[in-house]
């Protein structure tokens, strides 16, 4: 019964403290557990100040987005009573904000587009796009009508983003789990984009060049700040999933994470429900355009067989 309250509640009279919020894309594991941490006022993760009340199924030809639409708007409906809308205008009429959970990038511009026209303020999951070009579009669109957005991965929300963050760093190696997608035009943005967030969430923006070299079973980015200091990803490709850690250097000391650290979906879904209280994105755009800009160099790089690229 509690599980039906919270939606029930903010779809009979949204406050300030209850925001209707609409998902579009169910084809992620995102979509059920973002809505139990926002739904389920039992669950110790539980993060009060939003509820999502409606969604849209979406869906891609891609693999991974065709095989789990029906599965988690099953699970939306059966386990939260959420609704499901036939397509994203409809959507929009039903809330007050949008959870952007498409896991298809190349598809994200038709979306925003969509959600604009409404003026609905949107979080978009990782990644923001497929392209540097679309990424910029996104940002483009959202400007000219005035709505608010952002995007992150969660793991900048996660304890190696959190707490291995010094002012005094002169470089960072991170690393991950990343598998890649080929039918992106940029193929890190799949899943290498969570070690790149962690980077620039140490690390800041100000990169300026980024060369790429395809070793055995591994992609290796090395960014050049214009200040000097250097940050480098190595994007596994095979291997455990979430295996993920991290070096910081500073003048006198180093740090290496612990396995044990955690991820950080639950403070991300908190800086979520603060962003559709005020709609002042925790994450600069400029900073998540440069995240993609980076990755654009490195795709640039991979191309000219590991030439150094300048970001555009």
């Amino acid at each position: 019964m509690r599980l039906w309250l919270c939606a029930l509640v903010v779809t009979m009279s949204a406050t300030a403290a209850d925001i209707r919020l609409g998902i579009v894309g169910t084809d992620t594991s995102h979509v059920p557990a973002f809505t139990s941490i926002l739904n389920d006022t039992s669950s110790p993760d539980y993060v009060p100040g939003a509820c999502v009340v409606a969604a849209y199924k979406g869906g891609t030809s891609l693999p991974v987005s065709a095989n789990r639409v029906e599965k988690f708007a099953a699970q939306l409906q059966s386990k939260w009573g959420i609704e499901i809308v036939p397509d994203i205008p409809t959507l929009c009429r039903k809330v007050d904000g949008i959870l952007l959970e498409s896991v298809d990038g190349r598809i994200h511009l038709q979306e925003v587009k969509q959600i604009v026209a409404a003026k609905k303020p949107m979080f978009i999951d990782k990644p923001l796009a497929a392209s540097l070009e679309d990424a910029r579009e996104i940002a483009r669109v959202a400007a000219e009508a005035g709505v608010p957005w952002w995007s992150s991965s969660s793991l900048r929300y996660g304890d190696i983003a959190q707490k291995m963050k010094y002012s005094d760093a002169h470089s960072a190696i991170l690393w991950g789990h990343c598998p890649l997608e080929p039918q992106f035009p940029l193929d890190l943005a799949w899943y290498a984009i969570h070690p790149i967030e962690q980077l620039y969430a140490l690390m800041g923006t100000g990169c300026v060049e980024v060369t790429r070299v395809s070793g055995r079973d591994v992609e290796i980015l090395v960014g050049r700040w214009k200040d000097g200091r250097t940050g480098t990803v190595y994007a596994l490709l095979p291997g455990p999933g979430g295996a993920s850690g991290a070096v910081v250097y500073r003048p006198k000391q180093v740090h290496q994470s612990d396995p044990k650290m955690n991820g950080g979906e639950v403070p991300m879904l908190k800086e979520i429900v603060k962003f559709f209280q005020t709609g002042t994105p925790p994450v600069p755009n400029e900073e998540t355009l440069e995240i993609f800009a980076f990755m654009d160099a490195a795709q640039r790089s991979k191309a000219a067989g590991g030439a150094p690229m300048r970001l555009r």
